[in-house]
């Protein structure tokens, strides 16, 4: 079967970032797109739950658990490191170290290396140079949403994916409702659970959908809007 899949989702359970609809919402946004796997990754907090998941469930979405957490050589240095099909106990996850140490124990979790060559603003939170010396961490690399004619890093993650025999994976890192569709990837898997969906990626029966953004509309604007928003409106609090 082919499953329509978005796995970097974040709503307004994020204690990070400011999202304007909540999880039901995403939900029912998901579901009238025509998606049916949908990983819930929230920075920093584990906010999947068995009710959001049955509800998904109605919808014939697989809701699949999920955290972007913010992981480095020490804690004070992290970056972005998406795991998938994990546990709450991610949250706990702060080191290489401990991702290292937490895929032993959890071998069902899938690790995707998001946005790894985003421009770093402010603190850095992308991988960067981390995505080639953790690359046997790496699960998949994100191919992201992020770009226009005009600006592309993609090339460089799809280039860590050649070089390291993982997937690319595109993904729309939905912080925005208008994006939910541009960008996402169908998977040829036996059926619609995790184990079925992240054996199918490590095979490579996947195919991404995507597509460059417009420059003003879709690229400038809406990342200035959230950015002013979250960084100067009402910012939430840094998680300690």
């Amino acid at each position: 079967m082919y499953i329509k899949t978005n796995l970097h989702f974040h709503t307004k359970d994020d204690p990070r970032d400011n999202i304007s609809y909540s999880t039901i919402e995403g939900i029912d946004k998901a579901a009238a797109l025509g998606f049916k796997a949908l990983a819930l990754t929230c920075h920093t907090k584990y906010t999947w739950t068995p009710e959001y998941a049955a509800y998904a469930e109605k919808r014939d979405i697989t809701l699949i658990p999920g955290i972007e957490s913010s992981i480095g050589e020490t804690e004070e240095d992290g970056r972005h490191v998406v795991l998938l099909n994990c546990t709450p106990e991610a949250e706990k996850v702060r080191t290489f170290q401990d991702l290292e140490q937490y895929k032993k124990a959890y071998p069902q979790v899938f690790i995707l290396a998001p946005h790894p060559y985003f421009p770093n603003i402010g603190k850095p939170f992308s991988l960067m140079k981390y995505t080639d010396k953790y690359a046997h961490l790496f699960d998949a690399i994100e191919h992201s949403w992020f770009y226009s004619k005009y600006y592309n890093k993609n090339p460089l993650a799809a280039e860590a994916a050649k070089r390291h025999s993982i997937p690319l994976v595109s993904t729309s890192d939905t912080h925005f409702m208008n994006f939910f569709d541009t960008d996402y990837c169908v998977i040829e898997a036996e059926d619609r659970t995790p184990a079925a969906i992240f054996s199918a990626l490590r095979a490579g029966k996947f195919k991404n959908v995507t597509r460059p953004k417009r420059f003003l509309s879709e690229f400038f604007i809406p990342v200035a809007f959230h950015t002013f928003q979250d960084h100067v409106l009402h910012r939430k609090p840094s998680r300690k």
